[in-house]
């Protein structure tokens, strides 16, 4: 069934979210942005807040910002959300995937793996077997989650991390790039390296 969607911010990852759009053959109505001016790829139809004021009950909207916590304050709003699967997504159909999420290309969520809501599971990124993956969180590009790993909210996992399987991350934890995770999380904070530390 085609979909009436509207798009909330218009940077470099509404971009991505737009080609999967439309390579599902559903419609995007236009864009919400404070700062980007209407142009041939970007059909702006007014300001982030104005969001409320386009719903009905047939649009669908998704959060199109990489910012885990601007992500979580407009999903507080009552609108009906969309959830973006790239056709390419290799996905169990015994997993589940959280309103309001995107899942790019290439990624893999295996079997029984839970994804919250307004999540990002980024380009070829992998999530095994039974993990949870919490509301709000971003696994960047070639990150790689294994088995039975439960994370909190706002968990952002940086480009190419490895977190080993059978560990916990609590939330609103930042991983650098690269970083190799390979014991429990228990504070919030960065953390960097190989194997990953906390930074100040």
């Amino acid at each position: 069934m085609n979909k009436k969607v509207i798009l909330i911010g218009s940077g470099g990852h509404a971009k991505v979210i737009r080609d999967i759009v439309d390579l599902n053959n559903d419609t995007i109505v236009g864009f919400l942005d404070d700062n980007t001016v209407s142009n041939d790829y970007f059909n702006i139809l007014g300001k982030l807040s104005d969001a409320v004021k386009f719903a009905d009950t047939e649009t669908e909207f998704i959060v199109s910002i990489g910012n885990c916590n601007v992500r979580e304050r407009f999903m507080k709003m009552p609108l009906k959300w969309y959830t973006a699967i790239h056709p390419s997504a290799v996905i169990s159909p015994y997993s589940h995937i959280g309103e309001g999420s995107c899942v790019m290309a290439n990624a893999v969520i295996n079997s029984c793996a839970e994804i919250g809501k307004g999540s990002i599971i980024n380009t070829s990124a992998t999530v095994d077997h039974d993990c949870k993956i919490g509301n709000f969180n971003h696994i960047a590009c070639g990150a790689h989650i294994s088995g039975t790993v439960t994370t909190g909210e706002r968990v952002w996992i940086g480009t190419g991390v490895s977190v080993k399987n059978n560990l916990d991350i609590c939330s609103d934890v930042l991983i650098g790039v690269g970083a190799a995770v390979v014991k429990d999380i228990t504070e919030s904070g960065t953390y960097v390296g190989v194997p990953a530390k906390k930074i100040k």
